[in-house]
Protein backbone atom coordinates (compact mmCIF):
# COMPACT_ATOMS: atom_id res chain seq x y z
CA UNK A 1 0.00 0.00 0.00
CA UNK A 2 1.08 3.41 -0.81
CA UNK A 3 1.96 5.93 1.41
CA UNK A 4 -1.06 8.21 0.64
CA UNK A 5 -3.41 5.57 0.82
CA UNK A 6 -1.77 4.40 4.27
CA UNK A 7 -2.17 8.26 5.67
CA UNK A 8 -5.54 8.29 4.04
CA UNK A 9 -6.70 4.90 5.67
CA UNK A 10 -5.57 6.10 9.32
CA UNK A 11 -7.62 9.60 9.20
CA UNK A 12 -10.22 7.30 8.52
CA UNK A 13 -9.91 5.09 10.94
CA UNK A 14 -8.92 7.59 13.22
CA UNK A 15 -12.18 9.80 12.30
CA UNK A 16 -14.99 6.80 12.17
CA UNK A 17 -13.77 4.03 13.70
CA UNK A 18 -15.45 4.93 17.31
CA UNK A 19 -18.55 5.62 15.24
CA UNK A 20 -18.66 2.26 13.39
CA UNK A 21 -17.67 0.38 16.50
CA UNK A 22 -21.15 1.54 18.59
CA UNK A 23 -23.11 0.60 15.33
CA UNK A 24 -22.11 -2.78 15.14
CA UNK A 25 -22.17 -3.05 18.80
CA UNK A 26 -25.63 -2.19 18.51
CA UNK A 27 -25.98 -4.60 15.60
CA UNK A 28 -23.60 -7.38 17.06
CA UNK A 29 -24.47 -7.35 20.86
CA UNK A 30 -20.99 -8.56 21.48
CA UNK A 31 -17.83 -6.55 22.32
CA UNK A 32 -15.54 -9.15 20.66
CA UNK A 33 -17.55 -9.26 17.40
CA UNK A 34 -17.78 -5.41 17.45
CA UNK A 35 -14.15 -4.53 17.39
CA UNK A 36 -13.41 -7.74 15.14
CA UNK A 37 -16.00 -6.34 12.65
CA UNK A 38 -14.58 -2.76 12.87
CA UNK A 39 -10.91 -4.31 11.91
CA UNK A 40 -12.61 -6.43 8.63
CA UNK A 41 -14.71 -3.08 7.43
CA UNK A 42 -11.50 -1.71 7.36
CA UNK A 43 -9.67 -3.95 5.38
CA UNK A 44 -12.29 -4.77 3.07
CA UNK A 45 -12.08 -0.47 2.66
CA UNK A 46 -8.37 -0.70 2.07
CA UNK A 47 -9.30 -2.64 -1.15
CA UNK A 48 -11.81 0.21 -2.75
CA UNK A 49 -10.30 3.55 -0.82
CA UNK A 50 -9.24 5.25 -3.96
CA UNK A 51 -13.18 4.57 -5.46
CA UNK A 52 -14.66 7.29 -2.86
CA UNK A 53 -13.70 10.72 -1.93
CA UNK A 54 -14.18 12.25 1.28
CA UNK A 55 -17.97 13.50 1.52
CA UNK A 56 -19.14 10.06 0.84
CA UNK A 57 -16.78 7.98 2.76
CA UNK A 58 -18.63 8.18 5.70
CA UNK A 59 -21.80 6.82 4.42
CA UNK A 60 -19.84 4.14 2.50
CA UNK A 61 -17.74 2.82 5.31
CA UNK A 62 -21.11 2.42 7.59
CA UNK A 63 -22.37 0.21 4.36
CA UNK A 64 -19.35 -1.96 4.70
CA UNK A 65 -20.03 -2.58 8.18
CA UNK A 66 -23.32 -3.38 7.62
CA UNK A 67 -22.32 -6.00 5.13
CA UNK A 68 -19.68 -7.36 7.10
CA UNK A 69 -22.42 -7.61 9.98
CA UNK A 70 -24.37 -9.18 7.59
CA UNK A 71 -21.76 -11.56 6.28
CA UNK A 72 -20.84 -12.52 9.84
CA UNK A 73 -24.32 -12.79 10.68
CA UNK A 74 -24.94 -15.60 7.55
CA UNK A 75 -21.96 -17.67 9.40
CA UNK A 76 -23.44 -17.59 12.79
CA UNK A 77 -26.24 -18.98 11.29
CA UNK A 78 -24.92 -21.36 9.22
CA UNK A 79 -23.17 -22.43 12.18
CA UNK A 80 -26.69 -23.19 13.66
CA UNK A 81 -26.08 -21.08 16.41
CA UNK A 82 -28.27 -18.11 17.65
CA UNK A 83 -26.34 -14.97 16.93
CA UNK A 84 -26.28 -12.52 18.53
CA UNK A 85 -28.26 -13.70 21.42
CA UNK A 86 -28.19 -9.99 23.62
CA UNK A 87 -28.56 -7.67 20.76
CA UNK A 88 -27.84 -4.58 23.39
CA UNK A 89 -24.36 -5.27 25.93
CA UNK A 90 -24.97 -4.49 29.43
CA UNK A 91 -21.62 -5.47 30.75
CA UNK A 92 -18.61 -3.19 31.28
CA UNK A 93 -16.70 -3.14 28.26
CA UNK A 94 -13.21 -4.21 27.97
CA UNK A 95 -12.39 -2.11 24.92
CA UNK A 96 -10.31 1.09 23.92
CA UNK A 97 -13.30 2.66 22.86
CA UNK A 98 -14.81 3.15 26.07
CA UNK A 99 -18.61 2.70 27.48
CA UNK A 100 -21.25 3.00 24.49
CA UNK A 101 -23.43 3.86 27.63
CA UNK A 102 -22.05 7.10 28.39
CA UNK A 103 -22.41 8.54 25.05
CA UNK A 104 -26.55 7.07 24.89
CA UNK A 105 -27.47 7.44 28.57
CA UNK A 106 -28.04 11.07 28.38
CA UNK A 107 -31.23 10.51 26.80
CA UNK A 108 -34.59 9.44 28.68
CA UNK A 109 -35.66 6.43 28.89
CA UNK A 110 -32.51 4.75 26.63
CA UNK A 111 -32.90 1.26 27.94
CA UNK A 112 -36.61 1.03 26.91
CA UNK A 113 -35.82 2.37 23.20
CA UNK A 114 -33.18 -0.55 23.23
CA UNK A 115 -35.18 -3.03 25.05
CA UNK A 116 -37.86 -2.75 21.78
CA UNK A 117 -35.52 -2.08 19.28
CA UNK A 118 -34.61 -5.80 19.45
CA UNK A 119 -38.10 -6.52 18.08
CA UNK A 120 -37.38 -4.33 15.01
CA UNK A 121 -35.77 -5.94 11.98
CA UNK A 122 -32.46 -5.74 10.76
CA UNK A 123 -32.89 -3.22 8.47
CA UNK A 124 -35.52 -1.17 10.28
CA UNK A 125 -32.67 -1.33 13.58
CA UNK A 126 -30.28 -0.26 10.89
CA UNK A 127 -31.84 2.65 9.66
CA UNK A 128 -33.54 3.94 12.68
CA UNK A 129 -30.23 3.35 14.51
CA UNK A 130 -27.81 5.21 11.56
CA UNK A 131 -30.35 8.33 11.44
CA UNK A 132 -31.26 8.90 15.13
CA UNK A 133 -27.88 8.28 17.01
CA UNK A 134 -25.46 8.85 13.70
CA UNK A 135 -27.76 11.83 11.86
CA UNK A 136 -27.23 10.42 8.54
CA UNK A 137 -28.80 12.58 5.96
CA UNK A 138 -31.44 11.44 3.64
CA UNK A 139 -28.70 11.27 1.02
CA UNK A 140 -26.44 9.18 3.26
CA UNK A 141 -28.72 6.22 3.88
CA UNK A 142 -29.47 6.35 0.32
CA UNK A 143 -25.50 5.49 -0.15
CA UNK A 144 -25.03 3.24 3.21
CA UNK A 145 -28.36 0.94 2.22
CA UNK A 146 -28.29 1.28 -1.51
CA UNK A 147 -31.92 2.79 -1.65
CA UNK A 148 -33.45 5.39 -3.51
CA UNK A 149 -34.29 8.46 -1.82
CA UNK A 150 -38.24 7.41 -1.71
CA UNK A 151 -37.10 4.10 -0.06
CA UNK A 152 -35.77 5.48 2.60
CA UNK A 153 -38.50 7.89 3.93
CA UNK A 154 -40.91 4.76 3.54
CA UNK A 155 -38.58 2.41 5.39
CA UNK A 156 -38.05 4.99 8.04
CA UNK A 157 -41.76 5.71 7.96
CA UNK A 158 -42.53 2.32 8.70
CA UNK A 159 -39.43 1.30 11.13
CA UNK A 160 -40.90 4.51 13.08
CA UNK A 161 -44.39 3.09 12.90
CA UNK A 162 -43.38 -0.44 13.77
CA UNK A 163 -41.65 0.91 17.22
CA UNK A 164 -44.36 2.95 18.32
CA UNK A 165 -46.70 -0.66 17.42
CA UNK A 166 -44.07 -2.24 20.15
CA UNK A 167 -44.06 0.58 22.41
CA UNK A 168 -47.98 0.41 22.28
CA UNK A 169 -47.73 -3.79 22.83
CA UNK A 170 -45.30 -3.30 25.81
CA UNK A 171 -47.56 -0.97 27.81
CA UNK A 172 -46.44 2.48 26.28
CA UNK A 173 -43.25 2.69 28.44
CA UNK A 174 -41.27 5.00 26.11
Amino acid sequence: MDRWRKNELEKLYEKYARSLYYFLLKMSGSVHIAEDLVQETFVRATVSLSFYEEEDVRAWLFKVARNTYLDEWRKQKRRRTIPFAHLFWKDEMLSPYGLPEEDFLMQENVEDVQKLLKYLPENYRTILYLREYEQFTYQELQEALDLSEGQVKVMLHRARKRLVEIVKKNGGFL
